[in-house]
């Protein structure tokens, strides 16, 4: 009998100690699974999943002549919420400020051709690549000085601060002059007050192809980058990369992530090889 009074008073107390941890704003602690899926169900709960995207950046993401978003990317986003059963709202905004968004939270994930290196996995997680594209590097016509990484030692070039282009002509040897924009990156070298600037083909094919004036070229190539969604590192996000990859993989079979790369990147990118 005394046993059963102890067992019954444990469990009041720790009713009671329950009670009071609600009262005081506690909640139950979750364990690995419900943790992981917790930015999942969050967006579906909202209804809305929350995109940044810089909006500047044709043809992945851009404003056509009826100034309506859209890009590669932001299709391909549109077509996730979809999937998810959700809304889509996209935050446009500096591709310095991307990242760092989505690892405070502001925003569930990217699309805007984030490229896959070691360093990021480290602080994001992500989705499997959905596209493959080359690294080409870009100059005013009458420069001839420059053909490869290696002839970047000792020059000048234009890129966001903390993009994958920047870095790899630091590592080149260039000193690299911020911008915030694509257009503000070309104007530079356009004026020749850069020598030179790295960016996705399929982006510099498309500028070249609507400015066929524009006093550039391409001088060169750099190795295929793989691009990925990024989301907030941690096992709440876990559930949300698995439903993503399960998407983009569906939408790779049934040819619609095809589709999309032609239409807006010329070519289907989609998979290993596909920059070649």
């Amino acid at each position: 009998m005394k046993k059963i009074i102890r067992h019954l008073a444990l469990l009041a107390a720790l009713t009671l100690l329950g009670t009071l941890l609600t009262a005081c704003g506690g909640t139950p602690v979750k364990t690995g699974e419900e943790k992981a899926a917790d930015t999942l169900a969050a967006i579906r709960e909202r209804g809305v999943l929350i995109v940044a995207t810089e909006g500047t950046w044709a043809p992945l993401t851009y404003h056509d002549e009826t100034n309506a978003l859209t890009g590669f990317d932001v299709e391909m986003a549109r077509y996730i919420a979809e999937k998810l059963g959700v809304d889509v709202r996209f935050e446009e905004t500096e591709w310095d400020s991307i990242l760092a968004g989505v690892e405070a939270g502001r925003f569930d994930l990217a699309c805007n051709g984030v490229s896959y290196t070691e360093e990021r996995a480290q602080a994001y997680t992500f989705s499997a690549p959905y596209v493959y594209t080359d690294t080409v590097i870009v100059t005013r016509s009458d420069n001839d000085a420059i053909s490869s990484l290696e002839d970047l030692a000792g020059k000048t070039t234009a890129n966001t601060a903390s993009s994958t282009y920047a870095g790899a002509a630091e590592e080149a040897g260039a000193s690299v002059v911020p911008v915030d924009a694509l257009i503000d990156t070309l104007n530079l070298v356009i004026d020749g007050r850069v020598d030179a600037t790295l960016n996705a083909r399929s982006t510099i094919e498309a500028y070249l192809e609507a400015h066929p004036e524009a006093p550039l070229k391409i001088a060169g190539s750099a190795p295929e980058e793989r691009y990925v969604i990024p989301m907030k590192k941690g096992p709440e996000s876990d559930a949300l990369a698995r439903e993503i990859d399960r998407i983009l993989e569906g939408a790779r079979e049934d040819g619609t992530l095809s589709d999309l790369s032609v239409r807006f990147l010329g070519a289907d990118l989609t998979r290993p090889g596909g920059a070649q």
